[in-house]
């Protein structure tokens, strides 16, 4: 074994280690690995109290008037989570660190002062809350997937985690990503791969996919997650969970980790993922409400707003991007939003997709602007060989700094006419794929143009399940068709229509720069149109 491999290996063993004896699943009630969904075993197995059962079943917005009345406890709905946290790893693999310890001892203390004083300690009393590898806690790891970062704790915390501490949060769990977090799958040499608790053969997305994994088997009522090119909404795709991404400078970014730190071309942003729109919004005003540009520099004042949005929206569909064509699950979904929308009287009108190639164009050359010499220098102090994911990075060329401001100044130019097109078609907001695909098979999510368009532009975006689900009856592929591309071509190829088949689609809709509040008032209006 390399001397990489034996780090690796020691940290996963120290993972498994940090579990409880008493929330180890015994051999004979492991499932096989022939078992692909794994979503109903805490309540098949009687390995989970009905109480704990409960507990993890309810959202953040129905566990916060549960906790603060008394009816719960913050220890004993932190204890759960910590349960079906540590279950979620033994089957899915969807942790980087645990937090149990501290996060029962803080619940303790939460307690304490309710019973001392009667009320909570913050709007988020007693509310176990997951957290991405690269937020750091004081003590505690953010390998981001990294060999090099392993045993090299954070001295402090970021921003992020201290703020919802204050609010009155628990930390107790950190979840995988992928190498950098630059790949739309969760895979590292660290922890290996994270997959899907609803189809074990196939992938959670990436690169928060440790969250979005952990949500969808109950493990967590509400995560952040990050995202650069599509890294929310994609493992919320995936997973069929919700998330916002939003503007940069709505919610504090400092002191989290990054593997490809000072690039900010395109920045990265943190936002929610959950299982209900409710309880993104919840998340978002709390954050927000919390005044995070007093500890971040780079957040905006922009308190969150109250706006109202008209009872018809005009919303453009964008049908495809002129690169990938969806698969026909999400072509299904797309069609039956769209007619849904129609019927209960919105003005939905086809929205091109001019510009988006050289957006894309845009997102990778900035991506790839250092040579790839930034994760060059974590991966050789372990001699780490890159994954093969990463192979772009590898064979990147560094720009020169005149191109780099010449690739900056056509970012912007394309970011001005794509408002105007905005504006002269007078859209509320754009309805889309989030990818092309319902789910893919492990190793095969290669496309993330309708995710990464958005974040060269700066758009708010979310993700939400249409509540539809792949259907290989339904959802045949039209064969004799010309691919566009080589992304094209091989998107059409790898579509297994019965390997997705039973995964919930979902779809995205867009608004713009900093319309997080009237993006999240839309998006109830187009759910609300799917049920009626």
């Amino acid at each position: 074994m390399s001397s990489w491999e034996s780090i690796a290996s020691s940290k996963r063993e120290a993972l498994s280690s940090s579990i409880p004896p008493e929330w180890r699943i015994p051999a004979s009630q492991l499932p096989p690995e022939s078992q692909t969904s794994v979503v109903s075993w805490p309540k098949d197995s009687g390995f989970f109290t009905s109480a704990e059962l409960e507990i993890t079943s309810l959202s953040a917005s129905e566990l916060l008037p549960r906790i603060h009345s008394g009816s719960y406890t913050a220890e004993n709905v932190t204890r759960a989570y910590c349960k079906r946290a540590a279950v979620a790893q033994q089957l899915v693999n969807c942790l980087s660190e645990t937090l149990f310890d501290s996060a029962i001892e803080r619940a303790k203390e939460l307690d304490a002062h309710f019973a001392r004083t009667g009320k909570p300690v913050g709007p988020l009393h007693g509310l176990p809350v997951s957290l991405k590898d690269n937020f750091q806690v004081a003590g505690k790891d953010s390998t981001v997937g990294f060999v090099s970062w392993v045993g090299k704790p954070a001295t402090t915390n970021s921003a992020m985690v201290d703020l919802l501490a204050d609010l009155g949060a628990v930390a107790y769990v950190k979840t995988n990503v992928p190498t950098a977090m630059m790949i739309a799958e969760t895979v590292n040499n660290v922890f290996g791969r994270t997959v899907n608790p609803l189809n074990r053969k196939l992938t959670s997305g990436g690169s928060s996919g440790g969250e979005s994994a952990l949500i969808a088997f109950g493990g967590s009522a509400l995560g952040v997650g990050t995202d650069i090119g599509g890294s929310l909404r994609i493992p919320a795709a995936m997973t069929g969970i919700y998330t916002l991404r939003p503007s940069f400078g709505r919610f504090p970014t400092r002191g989290a980790k990054s593997g490809l730190a000072g690039q900010e071309a395109v920045n990265s942003v943190n936002g929610p993922m959950a299982r209900t729109l409710a309880d993104i919004e919840l998340f978002s005003k709390l954050v927000v409400g919390a005044e995070p540009w007093k500890v971040d520099p780079k957040c905006l004042p922009i308190p969150w707003r109250e706006v109202g949005v008209a009872n018809k929206l005009k919303i453009g569909v964008l049908w495809h991007d002129g690169l990938v064509e969806p698969t026909p699950p999400v072509q299904r979904a797309l069609k039956h939003t769209a007619d849904r929308l129609r019927q209960a009287g919105h003005e939905v009108v086809d929205w091109s997709p001019e510009l988006h190639g050289e957006i894309l164009q845009v997102l990778e050359a900035f991506f790839v602007a250092d040579g790839g010499e930034t994760l060059k220098t974590i991966l050789e102090p372990a001699n780490e060989p890159w994954r093969p994911e990463m192979d772009m990075y590898n064979k990147a060329k560094e720009l020169p700094v005149s191109q780099m401001w010449s690739l900056q100044a056509k970012r912007s130019q394309l970011n001005t006419t794509y408002l105007s097109r905005l504006q002269k078609a007078g859209l509320d907001a754009i309805l889309c794929p989030t990818t092309p695909y319902a789910c893919t098979e492990n190793t095969k999510f290669k496309y993330v143009g309708y995710t990464g368009v958005f974040n060269v532009l700066d758009y708010a975006a979310v993700s939400f399940p249409t509540g539809l689900k792949a259907d290989q009856s339904l959802d045949v592929a039209t064969s004799g068709q010309k691919s566009w591309n080589e992304y094209d071509e091989q998107t059409r190829n790898d579509y297994n229509a019965a390997a997705v088949n039973g995964m919930p689609i979902s779809l995205q809709l867009v608004a713009g720069r900093l319309e997080e509040e009237k993006l999240i008032a839309m998006t109830r209006k187009v759910l609300q149109s799917l049920q009626s």
